[in-house]
C-alpha cells in the first residue's frame, strides 16, 4: 500500500449542521456507535470535534452531555459522572492516562457533518 492510500479517509454522514448546538455536545449514531460531536466555533482550531460518547470509567454513554472548556491550554470535555477531563483533539484523559476516548476527524461538507 502506498503512502497516499494510507492518507485517504472514508467520510460518513453523522448529522446536519443545523443539528449542532454551538459550544455544546450532541450525539449521533454512526455505524452503531454513539459519537459525541462538539461544535466550538469561537475556540480556535478546527472548531468541530468527534469523540466516543462512552465514558471509559463508568461505561455509560454520557460524554456528549459533558461541559467543554480549557484546561492546561487544551480544549477538553469533562465527563458528567466522574468529572475526568478528556482532550477533544486526541481523546486522552488529563487525570488518568490509561483512559482514552476514541476520536474521529470531523468536517462540514455543505450542510452535512461528516466523520472519518
Amino acid at each position: 500500500m502506498n503512502a497516499h492510500a494510507c492518507e485517504q479517509h472514508v467520510w460518513q454522514h453523522a448529522c446536519h449542521r443545523r443539528d449542532l448546538v454551538p459550544n455544546s455536545g450532541v450525539v449521533a449514531l454512526v455505524d452503531g456507535e454513539q459519537v459525541a460531536l462538539f461544535y466550538l466555533p469561537d475556540a480556535g482550531g478546527p472548531g468541530l470535534y468527534a469523540v466516543s460518547n462512552r465514558d471509559p470509567k463508568s461505561g455509560v454513554n454520557v460524554i456528549g452531555r459533558g461541559i467543554v472548556g480549557h484546561l492546561g491550554g487544551d480544549l477538553v470535555v469533562a465527563s458528567p459522572l466522574y468529572k475526568q477531563h478528556f482532550r477533544l483533539a486526541d481523546g486522552s484523559c488529563v487525570q488518568y492516562p490509561e483512559q482514552r476516548l476514541r476520536t474521529w476527524q470531523a468536517r462540514f461538507n455543505g450542510d452535512a457533518v461528516e466523520i472519518a
